[in-house]
């Protein structure tokens, strides 16, 4: 028996290699000879470098960068010297978990940690980079970002913008050139799963501003500011972006990447691509995929439904352990998904605390206990 174990990761108990050596090891007990492939799995978000470092055999990088207020850190990316590949995490720099609450501040936060990442990244040589844009505190439509690869932002006087919302109101003029021609000739791919435009009431400031600290009295002057940057960057590159779908990502993260060339993937499938689970998949009997809550969030860019999509694709049928399964998930959506099981891993009404500290025993115990059912043939 064949059996691809391939996860995400179990957030604040288990990462995605744990997960798997966990469901490995209760496989093994219940099918002690079984052929266990062990493909650990990411969607776009926190981890996604970390497991594509490990699957390609890449190394980290450190390079100097700062947070979103500024200050001076050293950020890391996965670097696969063999094939120039970049892959950088956008909370690295930028993130929100790199913010005390009270020092969320969406009107200075800047993007600039990650355009330091991009650069050092192209001038390592890098000729292919994929950027996972989760988790921001930035709402600056980018603009440090692009400071940092070479574009000039200025203001009336000719003084380059401040950080933030506050400096990106100022924006008089824009010049992409410097920044564009860092990237020409390279392959950028974006880790975006959200659908929202820049701007408006899906846009980035509505929807996504007040977790970062936006005050409800500053979303119009946010408004203006993104407007207006849209209109500057619009006429710079010649074509649209304001209103295509993950343009408003990661504060407009996602427009600025729009403009500098990049494409606006699925997540999921940018790390199945890259660890090949398609081929790891292909003639496996059993699928086991996995991730902290399984719910009807997890059926659209999340990995139990990339993965569970590309193993039914390869006539493969696929298992789901979590530490939580929704009781109102659509058991008709599941079967369309190739989705056979979905068992939460622990006993409902378990402290949080108890549930981390066992989690590693309890996916294990799960896993043995959906093998045993699969070959009987209860699961079928």
């Amino acid at each position: 028996m064949r059996i691809v174990i391939a996860p995400d990761s179990f957030k604040e108990s288990l990462s995605a290699r744990e997960a798997c050596k966990a469901i490995a090891a209760g496989v093994h007990r219940a099918v002690p000879a079984a052929d266990c492939v062990l493909v650990p799995m990411a969607d776009g978000g926190e981890g996604t470098a970390d497991v594509v470092r490990e699957a390609l055999g890449a190394i980290w990088v450190e390079a100097p960068a700062v947070d979103p207020l500024g200050r001076p850190l050293i950020g890391r990316y996965a670097w696969l010297e063999s094939r120039g590949l970049a892959v950088i995490e956008m909370a690295e720099t930028s993130g929100l978990a790199l913010l005390r609450p009270e020092e969320r501040d969406p009107l200075r936060a800047t993007s600039r940690g990650l355009g330091m990442l991009i650069s050092d990244a192209l001038e390592r040589g890098a000729g292919e980079l994929i950027l996972t844009i989760g988790g921001s505190a930035t709402n600056d439509a980018g603009a440090g970002a692009l400071q940092a690869l070479g574009a000039v932002l200025r203001d009336t006087r000719g003084t380059d913008i401040g950080p933030g919302i506050s400096g990106l109101r100022e924006l008089a003029r824009l010049d992409l050139a410097p920044a564009l021609a860092a990237v020409t000739g390279v392959s950028l791919r974006t880790a975006c799963d959200v659908t929202n435009p820049l701007l408006g009431p899906r846009g980035a400031s509505a929807v996504y501003g007040p977790q970062k600290g936006l005050a409800p009295e500053d979303l119009p002057v946010a408004e203006k500011a993104f407007a207006r940057w849209a209109d500057l960057t619009e006429a710079a590159i010649g074509r649209q972006i304001r209103d295509i779908a993950g343009a408003g990502a990661a504060g407009g993260v996602g427009a600025a990447l729009l403009a500098l060339g990049a494409t606006l993937d699925s997540g999921i499938e940018i790390v199945a691509d890259l660890v090949d689970l398609r081929a790891a998949s292909a003639g496996a009997d059993l699928v086991i995929t996995g991730e902290g809550s399984f719910d009807s969030q997890s059926l659209s860019g999340k990995v139990p439904a990339g993965v569970a999509a590309i193993a039914h694709a390869a006539g493969v049928p696929t298992a789901v352990l979590a530490g939580r399964v929704a009781a109102d998930l659509d058991p008709n959506q599941l079967a369309e998904l190739g989705i056979v099981r979905a068992l939460a891993i622990t006993p409902p009404g378990t402290p949080l605390p108890e549930a981390f500290a066992h989690a590693g025993a309890n996916l294990a115990a799960a896993a043995e206990y959906v093998v045993r059912e699969w070959v009987t043939g209860v699961g079928g």
